[in-house]
């Protein structure tokens, strides 16, 4: 049923979509060089990577100075770039994962293979189903880059602090979800956008 969902809504978003992709991908063209989709390696289902899809928010090769995204104005993001991250519409993209199967609607984050390596054997059980676009610890930590900002060392209160947290929410989330439970995810997260 889940998957059943995902294929059909996905579909018809990605249709619905269509004129605000090609309005976005012209000001990505515009303001800054580099491509317009942006795919990064990231720890799926099973454990099998995959190239999660979003659109390029930062300038070429900045992944090689870190993999997270501290304050809300990281020299690395391009003007157009805070304006996506502010609305999640870099996410956009992921509407191609979820029909394509590498991706649910709801499920937990994928996270990149640096820090999956770093799971205990009970936190590598989020690995067990389809990563999502969005979950509840999404939306507890939509404005994580700001927290980490606040840090002496981002990295270290991201492995500690907040990674642990997040796995501990999304372990609930596998041991109670719903179709009912995943649509309340859902708007919960366009209500958590709309209100920053």
């Amino acid at each position: 049923m889940k998957r059943f969902f995902d294929i059909i809504f996905s579909l018809v978003g990605i249709i619905v979509l269509i004129p605000i992709y090609l309005i976005i991908a012209i000001a990505i063209s515009i303001d800054s060089k580099g491509g317009v989709i942006y795919r990064q390696k990231r720890t799926g289902k099973g454990d099998i990577p995959f190239d999660v899809m979003k659109f390029r928010t930062m300038r070429p090769d900045s992944f090689a100075k870190g993999a997270l995204t501290v304050g809300d104005r990281d020299p690395r993001v391009t003007k157009v770039g805070y304006f996506l991250r502010k609305y999640k519409l870099d996410e956009l993209p992921q509407l191609f994962n979820v029909l394509f199967g590498d991706m649910s609607f709801v499920g937990p984050r994928p996270e990149v293979e640096k820090y999956t390596r770093l799971y205990n054997q009970e936190q590598k059980k989020v690995l067990s189903v389809r990563p999502g676009i969005t979950d509840y610890a999404s939306i507890k930590y939509r404005n994580e880059s700001e927290l980490l900002a606040k840090s002496d060392d981002p990295e270290k209160t991201y492995i500690d602090v907040i990674m642990p947290e997040k796995l501990n929410i999304n372990l609930a989330y596998i041991k109670d979800n719903s179709v009912f439970k995943d649509v309340k995810i859902i708007f919960e997260t366009f209500l958590a956008i709309i209100k920053d």
